[in-house]
């Protein structure tokens, strides 16, 4: 199936977000994956329970998106995954799982050993998360995505318990002496995803 990759460069949260709400009640022929990274915003998905919203300056948004809490910022990859899960013949799983296994793939080519986790969706470093993931379905199709701390100011993290989890560490790409940006990190990672949607596709399509 076609899949378009779109760079958006840095982009405000809410419009980005309504844009992707168009985008699928459109019905698009084609899937697309959209790059981009936004100004600082904390932003807390439909599992609001327990969550500790943060008292300060940086804007905050309750949003559709699965999860509890999550900070986005300058320097943090985000990759928007506005795709047909019914014409993929996809499973929201399987989805999730092409997103770890891609970054898990990226990072292996710096040669960083990173691990998905069955009960936390995302990828992980020696117990600390450098993607997260979270994802809506509506009309057959999955927006939001996923988030890759590349290099950026991760003190907001620890104005909250990330993902709803308490004391969990988060990792950067820049933690590991590699330098990068959030364009080629972003067009690296979105071919490997587009790769292996790709194959999926072939392979539960043959007949």
């Amino acid at each position: 199936m076609p899949i378009t990759i779109k760079h958006l460069g840095c982009t405000d949260y809410l419009s980005t977000l309504e844009n992707m709400k168009y985008f699928i009640g459109q019905s698009p022929i084609n899937d697309e994956l959209w790059i981009t990274e936004h100004q600082p915003i904390f932003t807390t998905g439909v599992n609001k329970k327990n969550c500790k919203i943060p008292d300060n300056n940086i804007p905050h948004l309750f949003v559709d998106r699965g999860g509890k809490i999550t900070y986005h910022g300058p320097g943090q990859l985000i990759i928007y995954t506005l795709i047909n899960i019914k014409k993929q013949n996809l499973k929201i799983r399987q989805l999730v799982s092409i997103l770890e296994d891609s970054i898990i793939e990226f990072l292996k080519k710096y040669k960083i050993s990173s691990y998905s986790k069955i009960d936390a969706p995302g990828v992980f470093i020696d117990e600390k998360k450098i993607c997260s993931i979270g994802l809506r379905i509506k009309k057959n199709y999955a927006y939001h995505g996923l988030s890759f701390n590349v290099d950026m100011d991760t003190k907001p993290f620890t104005m909250i318990d990330p993902c709803g989890f308490t004391d969990l560490k988060m990792a950067q790409l820049s933690d590991y002496n590699i330098k990068s940006t959030v364009e080629k990190s972003g067009k690296e990672i979105a071919s490997i995803i587009n790769k292996k949607l790709n194959l999926h596709y072939e392979q539960n399509n043959k007949y």
